[in-house]
């Protein structure tokens, strides 16, 4: 699947931390500090500024369950369970199995922190399978407590810092207990080869078939065969966006049977065809799918930490 037009930029969205070579606007993101790494996935800031009653249509759609705090602007996030309203907020977004359409308004100012599926239980219990495509109330802490961790004039490096800060805190309280390596492992095949079947993956593993079965449903809160079908498609995406190496676009689009194989699970999965995704402009998405890129690139050992990425 190549890209045939370059995809569509929201004029109204002020960039405040730049842009891609293409012009979409990106987040202040970033790798967790190295002893953090084994627990958390990602760290962000996302801004984004529109004019006094325009409201943006976008969409969510992220792999990774974790905290969102909201320090500006109006959100409506579109849930299985109804729709939700967050303004000065800090929520707790499970993984997605679609897209979940999202109406912005304001200044909005959000520090994200993306959980490694692998974490999920050591940090939450095994209660991932319930958080499936929900938004609820931040879990462990407080909402006060992490919205009094810095002010929105905060610099994003600052922000990320102090919530790394009380991650710390909740690690040490572990104290043995650690994250699974096997569904760690898991989510490295996930990112570098979502084209394995489940038998590959657990011969690859070192791990019964059921056993890996039964640790991706508790820790990802989907089975394995539908943590892979969503990684391809996110990693499809994000080419799409124009956040992605383009020397991939051959390998990802082979992950696929053909082209109607392609559409029909970009349709179920983002509600439209591939071609309808790259005319519509999705700033927010396309934030998420970078910062999910660029992890997926430093994993690989294709990038490093703080590198320029390819699409900038």
């Amino acid at each position: 699947m190549i890209r045939i037009s370059r995809p569509a930029v929201d004029p109204r969205v002020v960039p405040v931390f730049g842009t891609t070579r293409e012009g979409q606007p990106l987040s202040y993101n970033r790798a967790p500090a190295p002893d953090l790494a084994p627990w958390l996935a990602r760290l962000s800031v996302t801004r984004m500024r529109l004019a006094a009653g325009q409201t943006l249509a976008c969409g969510l759609f992220a792999d990774a369950a974790g905290i969102r705090i909201q320090l500006g602007g109006h959100a409506e996030v579109d849930t299985v369970h109804g729709v939700t309203h967050q303004e000065r907020s800090a929520v707790f977004m499970g993984p997605q199995t679609k897209i979940l359409p999202v109406r912005l308004s304001g200044d909005f100012v959000s520090v994200g922190v993306a959980y490694r599926p692998s974490a999920c239980t050591p940090l939450l219990g095994p209660i991932m399978p319930r958080l499936v495509d929900r938004v609820t109330p931040a879990l462990y802490w407080p909402e006060e407590q992490l919205l009094g961790l810095f002010k929105t004039s905060d610099h994003p490096e600052a922000q990320l810092q102090a919530i790394e800060g009380l991650f710390r805190e909740r690690v040490a309280a572990l104290r043995d207990i650690q994250p699974e390596p096997i569904t760690a492992r898991f989510e490295e095949i996930a990112f570098i080869d979502p084209a394995m079947s489940i038998a590959q993956a657990a011969r690859e593993i070192g791990v019964d078939r059921r056993r890996l079965e039964r640790l991706v449903v508790r820790d990802f809160g989907l089975p394995p065969k539908q943590v892979l079908r969503r990684a391809r498609a996110l990693d499809m995406a994000s080419y799409l966006r124009g956040v992605a190496d383009d020397g991939e676009a051959e390998a990802l689009a082979l992950r696929y049977y053909d082209e109607s194989h392609l559409i029909r699970e970009f349709v179920e999965l983002f509600g439209m065809s591939p071609r309808q995704f790259t005319a519509l402009p999705q700033p927010l998405l396309t934030m998420t799918l970078e910062a999910r890129q660029a992890r997926r690139l430093e994993m690989m050992g294709r990038l490093a930490p703080g590198e320029r990425r390819p699409w900038q």
